[in-house]
């Protein structure tokens, strides 16, 4: 069955929020929220600002993890100053979901790569789950959306190095690359699966450049603006947004763009996602002023 996916190329706060309602859940509880903190020196994250109004209507807690690669996020303590530096905990309360350990272990019995996903313990904590994703490239993913904030996103910094190894964290970085495409969606579907019903995806193509909000260094936008997208699954909200890319004929930052995504098989997460049956590629987009 088709997915809905509602698509507005209007960006702004307050149609973020809209568009949140137009799904038509409340979710319940106490609920994360997560999203992309922005690397220090990353220009082109999406920050507190853009985000407060429907983080403000859920009463949610912002929450990240350590990273897996030395910079201002790898370590707990720097972690949080960042997040008092890019405003973050001046609006939010704020949570390092693996700042302390043991991690908490999802399993994932039907994985292709992995088994079992390694993420912040405090993620026990939550009951219900609001993805909001900054669509855009990524120098290893190809791209990044809402299975990459599932995945790569909740892990610990232990998980990441365990999902980048293909289930050896000892490799880590230097694992095989289309294990690690896989074992991204392994591991999205051990958090999809235990918010199933609790949980919202909202994805913004804004600041569209071929880098992730994890670069320090990061690309300037090659692309222009799209537009925003919300529901309910979180295949369907990655599939609509890699075919709003490749929908861009006349953007003369395309050929960088898809180049990005398609040297790395970016597509082929949204494809081992599929398969592991927590969501579907097919989608109704609904498009909305």
């Amino acid at each position: 069955m088709a997915s809905k996916v509602y698509f507005s190329k209007t960006i702004t706060p307050e149609k973020v929020l809209e568009m949140y309602n137009l799904l038509g859940v409340e979710l319940p509880g106490k609920v994360a929220v997560k999203l992309h903190s922005g690397e220090k020196g990353n220009q082109n994250f999406l920050g507190p600002d853009f985000w407060k109004p429907v983080i403000d209507h859920v009463g949610g807690t912002v929450v990240e993890c350590n990273t897996a690669y030395p910079g201002a996020r790898d370590v707990t303590e720097r972690h949080e100053q960042l997040m008092r530096d890019h405003g973050w905990a001046d609006h939010f309360n704020v949570d390092i979901m693996d700042g302390e350990g043991p991690d908490l272990q999802l399993l994932i019995p039907g994985g292709k790569i992995i088994q079992k996903n390694f993420v912040g313990k405090n993620l026990a904590k939550y009951d219900s789950l609001l993805v909001l994703s900054h669509f855009k490239g990524h120098p290893m993913g190809g791209f990044g959306g809402a299975i990459k904030q599932l995945s790569i996103g909740i892990a610990s910094s232990y998980g990441k190095k365990h999902i980048h190894g293909a289930g050896d964290a000892k490799l880590g970085f230097k694992g095989d690359h289309m294990g690690f495409l896989e074992a991204m969606a392994d591991a999205a579907s051990s958090v999809a699966k235990r918010y199933a019903g609790k949980a919202v995806y909202i994805s913004v193509m804004k600041n569209l450049s071929v880098d992730c909000d994890c670069c320090a260094k990061a690309e300037d936008p090659c692309m222009a603006d799209i537009g925003m997208l919300a529901s309910l699954d979180p295949i369907a909200i990655d599939q609509a947004g890699l075919d709003l890319i490749y929908a861009q004929k006349d953007d003369p930052g395309l050929p960088h763009m898809l180049e990005r995504i398609e040297s790395r098989q970016g597509a082929h997460t949204i494809e081992a996602a599929a398969e592991l049956g927590f969501g579907s590629r097919e989608y109704e987009l609904v498009e909305i002023e």
